[in-house]
């Protein structure tokens, strides 16, 4: 007989409580700090609220869920579970990876702890794929390998609207941002693995939103083999604080590639907290 395991993430995967409810999902909300006062996303503080208070300019920073919150969230499942798959966001952006890979430990191996360096969109694909392999009868070890062995098979890119936030968090010089907001220069950066890196540089929106398509593409061609109506990826679109320019960017991503089942979801908000309002992303990741 099959052992029964549950899927359990946090809300850096673009999942809201809901949606993670509807398809059977455990979901830990992310801690901020804004003005020195915790919130928890999408419990008490919306996208709307959040963005709002970004763009006055509080102080707000990420923190990981706290030892309690995620291990209360493993016993609440494992009273109805055999095993738990818990896919947090990649280690290489934050540390809650490697404080759950030490909790798990006292869990005698019905927790196992999946580090395939996804975030966002990409991390929600991962909490999809883990729910169709527990359907195919695999155990949670069985998950938990497939899953980090493609690991590397995704890309998101990322186009920033301003500089002023990578400046604040300190992952730019001020006079890097300075420049930047003289020339008018949007990054478009690159998370593939567990690095955040600098990709291209564009002057237009519209340059940097066909960068991200170009890079998609090349991509789908060169890494995943997949041309002309090819269906073995996944591909989706992340925003931050403007759903409508999310919907936008789907028409285009549509024009070239058709009949794909684009999915738009809001990023992060520890990705906007460093990266700020009027971003923009476009992901791809292989299908299991």
């Amino acid at each position: 007989m099959s052992r029964k395991i549950a899927v359990v993430t946090d809300s850096n995967s673009s999942m809201t409580i809901e949606e993670a409810k509807d398809l059977g999902i455990f979901m830990i909300p992310m801690p901020f700090f804004i003005g020195g006062k915790e919130y928890l996303d999408g419990i008490d503080i919306t996208q709307e609220q959040f963005y709002e208070r970004l763009k006055g300019g509080e102080d707000i920073h990420t923190s990981q869920p706290s030892p309690d919150s995620v291990m209360k969230t493993w016993d609440e499942a494992l009273k109805e579970y055999d095993e738990v798959i818990h896919i947090p966001m990649s280690s290489g952006l934050s540390g809650s990876c490697g404080s759950a890979y030490l909790l798990a430990q006292h869990y005698d191996d019905k927790v196992h702890v999946v580090d395939n360096q996804r975030i966002s969109v990409t991390l929600r694909q991962s909490c999809l794929d883990a729910l169709e392999l527990i359907d195919k009868g695999m155990s949670g070890r069985q998950v938990k390998d497939e899953l980090e062995r493609v690991k590397l098979e995704s890309s998101i890119y990322i186009m920033i609207d301003t500089l002023q936030y990578l400046k604040k968090g300190g992952r730019l010089t001020p006079a890097a941002a300075a420049i930047g907001a003289l020339l008018r220069i949007k990054p478009v950066l690159q998370i593939q693995g567990d690095k955040l890196d600098s990709f291209a540089k564009t002057r237009t929106f519209q340059g940097g939103k066909d960068i991200m398509i170009n890079a998609i593409k090349s991509d789908m061609e060169t890494r995943f083999g997949c041309t002309d109506n090819c269906h073995n990826v996944n591909l989706a679109i992340a925003y931050t604080d403007d759903p409508s320019v999310g919907e936008e960017f789907k028409k285009e991503v549509l024009n070239i590639f058709p009949g794909y089942d684009i999915t738009t979801r809001p990023l992060s908000l520890s990705i906007a907290c460093h990266i700020g309002p009027g971003a923009l992303a476009l992901a791809v990741s292989k299908l299991i």
